[in-house]
């Protein structure tokens, strides 16, 4: 989703080309100004927030070691974070109103004021996503093939291919497209011709379905398989059940069920956004300031709940952070005194 924090509101009210932001740009209304400002305020307290939430779940997984054991998890988180940090330091810059000019203009339209960064991680950060489902489904559902054939270097090859298709894309979408109009900077689909925003329209929505097509998928059928498994251990292992293997089924219980929580949140935040913009393009009609702004802040919520999943339904991760809050060591201080 490209996302031009500098130039929005010239870019939703015209939807045109660069001749016609050049005259209509210095129109725009007192109120839309306004909506703007509130707009950018939310984004930068989504972004702080987010850095602060993925931080400490960062923190907590090194702590308990589990950056180690789920390696694609930790770098999921990464992700998020570099996301977040990249609205924190994109919209100070584009609130100070800087005229640009030159090559040195030029290239922070084109690396900050466009978005580019927060776009590369959010473009890794889905693909990323879609390795994990795609992970979770073949240790659960092939867990015999995965247990002979999955390599540690598949991890991190899947790893750098997320970083890099991430970079990737967000080139491909901003270096055809950026450029500075009196001052300001401009990027994104409307710049193109009709046959190109035709071609990135549908690329984009097919990948943000193949995207949630994975989620159900693989989920799904996890979900029947751990039915299934927890039926046929009820019936004949019962009571007998061994402690450590009863430990590592609840992890991995605890995993599965943190990363499907944040796969439906993924699902619900952006796909208003992705039917919006859908049937604006469809049917050729002016994108509403309100529904606009609505879609945009409700999509970019997921980066600061995300983290607050982990924190809830990851048992590692929720001990860890427990144990920072100062009050619950002085509650767990007084029951083993009262014990002794």
């Amino acid at each position: 989703m490209i996302i031009e924090l500098t130039s929005m509101m010239s870019t939703v009210q015209d939807c045109t080309t660069p001749d016609e932001f050049t005259s209509k740009s210095s129109m725009t209304p007192s109120s839309s100004l306004g909506a703007t400002y509130y707009l950018q305020f939310a984004f930068l307290v989504i972004g702080v927030v987010g850095v602060a939430a993925n931080g400490l779940v960062l923190y907590a997984l090194v702590v308990s070691k589990q950056h180690k054991k789920h390696v694609m998890i930790f770098n999921q988180n990464v992700l998020d974070l570099v996301n977040c940090l990249f609205l924190v330091v994109t919209i100070p810059v584009s609130l100070s109103n800087i005229y640009l000019s030159g090559t040195t203009g030029y290239w922070l339209c084109l690396t900050l004021l466009s978005s580019a960064g927060f776009n590369a991680t959010y473009t890794g950060s889905q693909i990323s996503l879609a390795a994990i489902s795609i992970e979770r489904y073949l240790k659960v559902i092939h867990h015999v093939w995965a247990k002979q054939k999955l390599r540690n270097w598949m991890i991190y090859l899947t790893l750098a291919f997320a970083w890099i298709s991430g970079i990737v894309v967000a080139a491909a979408e901003t270096v055809p497209t950026a450029t500075v109009i009196n001052g300001v900077c401009y990027s994104g689909m409307f710049l193109l011709s009709e046959t190109a925003r035709k071609v990135y329209m549908w690329g984009f929505l097919s990948f943000s379905v193949g995207i949630i097509l994975i989620f159900v998928f693989c989920y799904g059928r996890i979900l029947v398989a751990i039915r299934r498994q927890a039926k046929v251990m009820a019936a004949h292992v019962g009571p007998r059940l061994n402690t450590a293997q009863d430990q590592s089924n609840k992890i991995q219980t605890s995993v599965i069920k943190t990363m499907i929580l944040v796969s439906v949140l993924v699902t619900i935040s952006w796909t208003p956004s992705y039917v919006y913009f859908l049937l604006t393009y469809i049917h050729q009609l002016t994108i509403d300031e309100n529904g606009f702004y609505t879609v945009l802040v409700m999509s970019h919520l997921y980066i600061c709940i995300n983290p607050f999943i982990y924190a809830m339904k990851f048992d590692p991760v929720k001990c860890v952070l427990l144990g920072l809050i100062p009050w619950k060591n002085d509650i767990l201080a007084t029951e083993n005194v009262d014990n002794i």
